[in-house]
């Protein structure tokens, strides 16, 4: 990208147009500019090796196509006025500036009790001090407590800029052409009846090929076996990085991690202690496999293995079932473990993980997606679709992951 230059020439949707202003500074700024050094699927890359895109390409791309649905809005009637569509432009843009490394390693490790979406915010506040308010409706949007609610729909809901853009860059980088939806015709078919976000009934195909493809894309791609053992192999060498830390034992770590290593670390914290935002905007993905490759080292024989597993892909074995694994197994695997690594039991423990993964791709409840009929009538895609069984989508898919050390 040239910093002098208004256009981002994206692999996905060709160039994309920054206007400058306030959206070019924010696509300049060091938060948003932290993003290109942490990958968009955490390490999805093991399975799916072309999946190496980042997160500051996600946020240009959703920014992308919020500018396009804006744009089909207002050339429907809907009025939005200038300082709305920067606003919410700009929503869209710092929607994801709160991930740490990894994603959601970080939160079940280094960080506890606070989700990426509240540190997303507190950034966005802090910008907003060094730009005069200029992102205030920004926040007041992706808060949802602005009046036109549709606008908060663009930024969260189940047709949002950030979904549309994930799941075809996603498809695109993994190669997984099953989840490449047709976001294009999608944001052709939406427009706003009674403050919420409705699509068309020409296009309520387009609607079930994009359900469809976000089941496949999260059973496949996001939640893929191979990925979760994975990612429990890294949440289990950091844990363990980090009891060595706090008792006080060497152990060489970027500023920045050493920071979040040594320190116990909870939401409370993070809220009130400037100095944990301030060091978790100088992490990214670097950090990590920095002190990873220095573990291998490490006296340590449990950091050691797993930090050599991790560099070296030695990943955990992993078993899917729909229903807990006994007890006993697991214990019989950690007995095999202590034994074969020589190393006490309660050491075993971080070779073993047994996460339990719910998910379900569509939830009325939540907030349902409206078909909108020539007549000016509106009914939920439940109800709309003559082909698709929504129950399905509906329902939680429950799936438990016994992920354990190779021998």
């Amino acid at each position: 990208m040239s910093y002098a230059s208004k256009i981002i020439n994206d692999p996905v949707f060709g160039f994309i147009k920054i206007p400058r202003g306030l959206l070019y500074d924010l696509v300049c700024h060091p938060v948003v500019q932290r993003l290109t050094r942490i990958r968009q699927l955490g390490l999805s890359s093991v399975v799916y090796p072309g999946a190496q895109h980042t997160r500051f390409q996600h946020s240009v791309g959703a920014f992308h196509l919020m500018s396009e649905a804006i744009r089909e809005l207002t050339a429907k009637g809907n009025f939005i006025f200038d300082s709305e569509a920067e606003a919410v432009e700009a929503a869209i843009l710092l929607h994801d500036v709160g991930h740490g490394p990894f994603s959601h390693v970080l939160e079940d490790t280094i960080v506890r009790g606070i989700a990426h979406e509240e540190i997303s915010l507190m950034l966005m506040e802090r910008i907003n001090r060094e730009v005069n308010g200029q992102l205030t409706l920004a926040i007041r949007i992706f808060q949802d407590q602005y009046p036109k609610r549709f606008l908060h729909q663009l930024v969260s809901g189940q047709l949002d800029m950030d979904r549309l853009d994930y799941l075809r860059r996603d498809s695109f980088y993994t190669g997984v052409s099953e989840g490449n939806i047709g976001s294009a015709r999608i944001i052709k078919m939406l427009d706003v009846r009674d403050d919420r976000l409705v699509v068309e009934s020409k296009g309520i195909y387009s609607i079930e090929n994009f359900l469809t493809a976000r089941r496949l894309m999260y059973w496949q791609v996001y939640l893929h076996k191979t990925s979760v053992a994975c990612e429990r192999l890294l949440v289990n060498t950091l844990l363990r990085a980090k009891e060595l830390a706090l008792r006080g034992e060497e152990l060489f770590a970027p500023p920045a991690l050493r920071f979040f290593l040594r320190n116990d670390v909870d939401g409370t914290r993070f809220r009130n202690d400037p100095e944990c935002l301030e060091n978790f905007l100088l992490l990214d993905d670097n950090d990590v496999w920095t002190a990873l490759k220095v573990w291998m080292q490490h006296p340590d024989k449990v950091l050691s293995t797993l930090s050599k597993g991790m560099v070296d892909r030695k990943l955990f074995k992993v078993e899917v079932s729909a229903t807990p694994f006994p007890e006993e197994r697991k214990e019989e695997l950690l007995r095999q473990t202590a034994a074969a690594l020589d190393i006490p039991l309660e050491d075993a423990r971080y070779f073993l993980s047994t996460p339990d993964i719910e998910s379900n791709m569509y939830n009325p409840a939540d907030d349902s997606i409206e078909i909108l009929y020539g007549d000016g009538t509106t009914r939920g895609i439940a109800e709309a679709s003559d082909m698709f069984d929504i129950a399905l989508l509906s329902r939680k898919v429950k799936k438990h992951f016994l992920c354990y050390w190779r021998f």
